[in-house]
This record gives structure tokens, sequence and C-alpha cells, in this order.
């Protein structure tokens, strides 16, 4: 049984950085790419960043030049560095598995708030 396992959310001011992490336990096969969405309270859940299993990475325009996802594929493990966040990154941070065959899979989320 496949488990995505996130941590590293919490409560920073503006400014400060936090690092996500989400690693995947059980056999997957047929990662197409890995990545973060978010969503916020009262509104739809949204992309942050993507990277592939070649290392192509995408990145919401909001979050462009403070995020950066990075992927251990041995481990089955992807970071977000989130760097000078900003109140408006406040949100419940979900990791993403898409596969080319099967399933996609989800975390459970991880809070991630940011007091100015």
């Amino acid at each position: 049984q496949v488990q995505l396992v996130e941590s590293g959310g919490g409560l920073v001011q503006a400014g400060e950085s936090l690092r996500l992490s989400c690693a995947a336990s059980g056999r997957i096969f047929s990662i197409d790419s890995m990545g973060w969405y978010r969503q916020a309270p009262g509104k739809q859940r949204e992309l942050v960043a993507t990277i592939t299993s070649g290392g192509n990475t995408n990145y919401a325009d909001s979050v462009k030049g403070r995020f950066t996802i990075s992927r251990d594929k041995a481990k089955n493990t992807v970071y977000l560095q989130m760097n000078s966040l900003k109140p408006e990154d406040t949100a419940v941070y979900y990791c993403h598995i898409a596969r080319l065959l099967g399933n996609d899979y989800w975390g459970q989320g991880t809070q991630v708030t940011v007091s100015s």
C-alpha cells in the first residue's frame, strides 16, 4: 500500500523559510511527476510546483523565484524549499504523485501558516 508522508509545515513569520518533505512508501510504478499543491481556506486547490521524472520543473507564477522543488528518486521523496514566505502562502500543502498508468496519489496535507 502506498502512503505519502509529508513533513516540514509550521508557523513562520513573513520573510522566513520552510522546507517541506514528502516521502512515498511502498512501490510506485510509472511515476510521471511529483509535486506540491496547496489549498487556502475558501479557495480551490492550486498547483505550486511539479518536477517530472526527467527533472523538468514547473512553478506557479506566484512562487517563482522563491520556491524550489527537488526530488530524490532513489528515496521517492520530493522536497519544496520555500523562501521569502508571504502571508498569502498560508495554506494546507499537499504532496502529489502523477502516474502515467494508474491512479494518482495524494498526501494528507501539512499546514503552512505565515504571519505578517
